[in-house]
C-alpha cells in the first residue's frame, strides 16, 4: 500500500505511516511542496498512492466521475503531532481495511 501525505500534515505522519509498513512519502520528500492539488492528485494516480490530506479540494477530485484516485480525508481539528499520530493509530485497522478494499474517500475523524 502506498500513500502520499499532503502539505497540511506533518512530515512526521509520513514517517509514522512507514512504521506501519506502508510505502509512505510526504510531498516535501519528492519536490511537490509547491504543487497544486491537481498536480499532487495526478502524481498519486500515476503511482497508485492514496492521498492523505485535510484539504477538502481532494474530496472534490475524488468524487469526479471516472476518477480512480483515493483519499484519506483527515477531519480532525488542529492538534499536536502526538494526538494526530495517536488518532491514526487508533483507526489503523479500519484505515488499512478501507485502503485494501479500495474505498475512494476514507474519513478520519
Amino acid at each position: 500500500m502506498k500513500v502520499i501525505v499532503d502539505n497540511q500534515l506533518p512530515l512526521q505522519l509520513a514517517i509514522h505511516l512507514r512504521s506501519w509498513g506502508l510505502d509512505s512519502v510526504h510531498v516535501l520528500e519528492n519536490g511537490l511542496e509547491q504543487s497544486s492539488d491537481l498536480e499532487i492528485w495526478s502524481r498519486a494516480l500515476d503511482e497508485d498512492r492514496v492521498v492523505v490530506s485535510k484539504d477538502e479540494d481532494f474530496v472534490i477530485l475524488a468524487s469526479r466521475p471516472g476518477d480512480s484516485g483515493r483519499l484519506i480525508w483527515v477531519r480532525l481539528g488542529n492538534c499536536r503531532n502526538v494526538a494526530l499520530l495517536a488518532a491514526f493509530d487508533a483507526a489503523r485497522v479500519g484505515l488499512i481495511h478501507a485502503i485494501n478494499t479500495r474505498q475512494r474517500v476514507i474519513e478520519l475523524r
